[in-house]
């Protein structure tokens, strides 16, 4: 582990730590190792008798998983305060000489998630032969997020592979603020430190008066022979550490009024027949999006807060009385939220406590006409439990859509902090605890996290919540690359994926909108209510594909049978495997290029292949063969898409 304190060193030199900082100074003092419900779990010892920081380095793996998680855990037992500025959550070394890695990334930007990019990590860290310096090369590629939007730019993610498809190693920080990894080149080798918030990036300091403790954020690093591999492991260690919740197992399909459709407008007396026609086309969710709170005729943007239902969208029975619709169609109600902001206009804003938002230098941080609650104050924490308790307790409502549209950077200064970085880290800790606290209240509530689509789309958040917005992407010809690269970040079962059909659309637009959903969690939207029976059972029969493979969807690992999708690639792939080898499914699109291409299968390879089209239902959409090692696949029109799925022999 390397660690940097106040007047014990810089620490940092460009992307290398220097032998100054605190963290050379800590010395083994022993370990402990163990097993229980199983984990495998070693904690080595530090200790600097100068200052009396001692370090645990808690390092814990599921047993069976090539998976390493790790965390470091500070005490001050010396007598008087340290000042930390960076500690690093893991810092590996003796990885493959830069010369044999490549290097992979993820950009995550609004409407534009996922987007995974690959060099030779050579081409960022330099061979500049310093002898003469005794020192290696302080080149780096180095990543960090920022903000309150944890995976605003990039996600908190990265993989080294070996050159010739040798081995891959990935890894995740679980940071839901600041985060930062760097791959350099150390002693003929490429060492990776991943690290939570720090001084120099995100305003990051923590001061620890004697006997206190803090804890970093895990790391998390997957081994794999390849990439597929790595992720597949990822994703089984992602479901291992997250709260258990029936949702994971059930996948039932959510109707969302929202993406191309009402877009914050819904009334009675739009919901109503989209109600109806969600039901029919096999909804098992109805969530009403942003809007239900709107009573004036101003925008409702810089007053929301209070979280009451508005009487003019609902002049007759108000709410409930769409709230009991959903469930006489057969559906579960479901309400946006947005819990963590309070508009500059709303009367919430005067009646919290100041010390209840964030603040910086005594004065309330506002952001796009909004104040934002810090989680940590009781009673910004007591008027979202009544919130909560209201709207699932008196009103009967079984889902939450959790959105956060503002960006606060670096943080907020609550009495305590010494700097906005670690309040920032205090409140969106603070906040998964609020999160936990009411699913213990609630236990049947499903909880979907969103940050304008996939903006806060971090292992720590999807470790309590159920459901993760992928995307605000509103083009259904776009959505496929977001789609398909989804699984990177987020189990199948949690990663959100609309599906708006339109009236408007063709059917084999219609095909493709819905096809893009069918390996994630359908997040089924689009003007249902105003499709003829024949568009509508097209709708109805891809979400009944849905519910036979979605059992399988819940445990199964994904692959990418063409590499991992491009942002503008003609053809997209995304597989499934199922536990045993025996079944897989495969989405294939088309967006351009040529009308027929082969798609690699190689964990089935010279297995004897039945081969399925579950979606679309058109028999002249498209077909794929079998050829004893891959799918022959023909889509003679675009925008096309296949979900297939294959069966092998023993």
């Amino acid at each position: 582990m390397e660690l940097t304190a106040l007047g014990h060193g810089s620490g940092w030199s460009g992307p290398r730590f220097t032998g100054t900082a605190l963290g050379a100074r800590l010395r083994y003092r022993g370990h402990t190792t163990g097993e229980r419900d199983g984990w495998s779990y070693l904690t080595a010892e530090l200790h600097d008798p100068g200052t009396g920081l001692t370090a645990f380095v808690e390092l814990s793996s599921p047993v069976g998983l090539p998976v390493l998680r790790s965390h470091v855990r500070l005490r001050n037992e010396g007598t008087v305060p340290l000042v930390v500025q960076s500690v690093s959550s893991l810092l590996l070394g003796a990885l493959p000489s830069p010369d044999q890695l490549d290097v992979h990334r993820a950009r995550n930007d609004w409407l534009a998630e996922c987007r995974w990019y690959t060099e030779p990590l050579r081409d960022t860290v330099a061979d500049i032969h310093a002898a003469a310096h005794q020192h290696d090369s302080r080149a780096a590629v180095s990543l960090a997020g920022r903000g309150s939007w944890p995976t605003d730019g990039h996600l908190p993610m990265g993989a080294v592979t070996e050159r010739g498809g040798g081995r891959a190693w990935l890894w995740q920080v679980e940071s839901p603020a600041g985060w930062r990894w760097d791959l350099g080149e150390r002693a003929c080798g490429t060492y990776l430190a991943l690290n939570g918030p720090t001084d120099a990036e995100h305003q990051w300091r923590v001061r620890l008066a004697p006997g206190e403790e803090f804890t970093t954020v895990p790391a998390v690093l997957a081994l794999g022979c390849g990439l597929d591999d790595a992720f597949a492991a990822l994703t089984s260690y992602r479901r291992a550490v997250r709260r258990p919740h029936r949702d994971h197992r059930a996948l039932p399909v959510v109707f969302n009024d929202y993406m191309n459709t009402l877009m914050g407008d819904p009334t009675t007396e739009k919901l109503l027949p989209l109600i109806d026609a969600a039901a029919e086309a096999g909804a098992e969710y109805f969530c009403i999006d942003a809007g239900w709170y709107d009573d004036s005729a101003e925008s409702w943007w810089d007053s929301v807060g209070e979280w009451l239902p508005s009487a003019r969208r609902f002049p007759d029975g108000g709410i409930p009385a769409v709230l009991d619709r959903i469930r006489k169609r057969g559906m579960i109600p479901g309400l946006w939220l947005e819990p963590e902001v309070v508009g500059v206009r709303s009367p919430v804003a005067d009646a919290l406590p100041p010390d209840a938002f964030f603040q910086r230098d005594g004065l309330r941080v506002t952001e796009q006409g909004r104040h934002q609650l810090d989680l940590r104050h009781p009673a910004a924490r007591a008027h979202l439990d009544r919130t909560v308790d209201r709207i699932v307790g008196d009103w009967g409502v079984g889902y939450l859509k959790l959105d956060y549209n503002i960006v606060v950077d670096p943080g907020t200064c609550a009495p305590g902090d010494i700097a906005p970085g670690a309040g920032l880290l205090g409140h969106a800790r603070a906040y998964l605890d609020w999160l936990s606290e009411v699913l213990d209240r609630h236990p049947g509530l499903v909880i979907e996290n969103c940050a304008s689509g996939g903006m806060r789309m971090d292992g720590a958040t999807l470790a309590v919540t159920q459901l993760q917005s992928t995307s605000d992407q509103q083009d259904p010809l776009r959505f496929p690359a977001i789609a398909a690269a989804a699984p990177t970040a987020v189990p199948p079962e949690q990663g959100a994926v609309w599906a708006y059909p339109q009236p408007g659309f063709d059917d084999d637009l219609i095909a493709f909108t819905l096809g893009g959903a069918l390996l994630g969690r359908v997040h089924l939207s689009g003007h249902l209510n105003r499709m003829t029976g024949r568009q509508l059972g097209l709708v109805r029969d891809a979400v009944a594909v849905y519910k036979t493979l979605r059992a399988d969807l819940a445990e199964a690992v994904p692959f990418w049978p063409l590499g991992l999708p491009g942002w503008t690639d003609d053809w997209l792939a995304l597989g499934m495997r199922v536990p045993g080898d025996r079944t897989a499914y495969v989405s294939v699109w088309r967006r351009g290029g040529d009308a027929e291409l082969r798609v690699p299968v190689e964990h089935l390879a010279g297995r004897e292949v039945r081969t399925e089209v579950l979606h679309p239902s058109a028999p002249t959409a498209g077909s794929a063969r079998w050829d004893g090692s891959g799918l022959r696949v023909s889509l003679p029109r675009t925008p096309a898409v296949l979900l297939l799925r294959l069966t092998s022999g023993t």
